[in-house]
């Protein structure tokens, strides 16, 4: 029974310290919410002391997609063939990524690396039955596979 309770104390202290994280990450991000508000309202108030009668609620917010620092558009399907054409062994989206990745400047973040796994995992999925044979995890190309 004293086990349990060294454990129960270990993993209260860890969630005590993700809660603490957590609620510091909350607390910047409602500092940043109130500075965008204040920004946005500012522009506003220009907008309409330079005309009247815009109208303010047909203006749709718009995110600005952050583009792959690796890859241009349309060339990560190209890159993941090779890799796979490269191999000689069935390859798993992990093993892809880190080919791909390997002597690329600047070095992936972890975030990075698991967005450009999902990529792969999609440029994959899209060309099973194709090109591509997925046997469970792993992942080759249908002419090594015959």
């Amino acid at each position: 029974m004293p086990q349990a309770k060294i454990l129960t104390k270990q993993a209260l202290y860890t969630l005590t310290q993700l809660h603490s994280e957590l609620a510091g990450n909350l607390s910047a991000n409602l500092r940043e919410t109130k500075r965008l508000r204040l920004a946005i309202f500012q522009v506003e108030a220009v907008m309409k002391l330079l005309s009247p009668e815009v109208n303010l609620r047909l203006i749709a917010p718009k995110r600005r997609n952050v583009g792959n620092p690796w890859f241009k558009r349309g060339t990560l399907s190209r890159a993941v063939i090779d890799a796979l054409r490269r191999s000689a062994a069935p390859m798993t989206t992990r093993e892809i990524a880190d080919a791909l990745l390997a002597g690329k400047k600047p070095e992936a973040t972890r975030h990075q690396g698991m967005v450009l796994q999902a990529a792969i995992l999609a440029v994959l999925r899209r060309r099973a039955g194709g090109a591509v044979a997925g046997d469970g995890p792993r992942w080759q190309l249908k002419e090594a596979a015959d």
